[in-house]
């Protein structure tokens, strides 16, 4: 299973995300793509600087992929994203958020094996 992970510019995404995702278990277990670590990947968000995102959810929407909205604690999540997530969840920091992904990837996978 491969999971794309798209976030907002305006935050430090790589301390904040990529860091503890990368140093986590979930990462052993599954594929993420990291768009801003991986500038040779052909799911290269920066080709899209401003709507990047949008144009992504807009493309898995579209094509029926789920859309995991993980957002932290008093974030404001976009409206655009409101309408193609297929859930969403708040989280406190950093262990929270691995917990809550994990547990979320966990039942997908359950999901498609049933």
């Amino acid at each position: 299973m491969i999971i794309y992970v798209a976030h907002a510019s305006s935050f430090d995404f790589k301390k904040e995300l990529y860091e503890p995702l990368r140093s986590s278990e979930l990462y052993k277990q599954y594929e993420f793509v990291l768009p801003h670590l991986q500038s040779n990947s052909p799911f290269n968000s920066k080709e899209f600087p401003s709507t990047g995102m949008g144009i992504e959810l807009g493309w898995a929407d579209m094509i029926g992929v789920p859309v995991f909205c993980i957002y932290r604690k008093g974030s404001k999540v976009s409206s655009s994203l409101e309408m193609v997530k297929t859930s969403r969840q708040e989280y406190k920091n950093a262990d929270d958020m691995l917990k809550i992904i994990g547990r979320y990837l966990s039942q997908y996978k359950q999901k498609l094996t049933s």
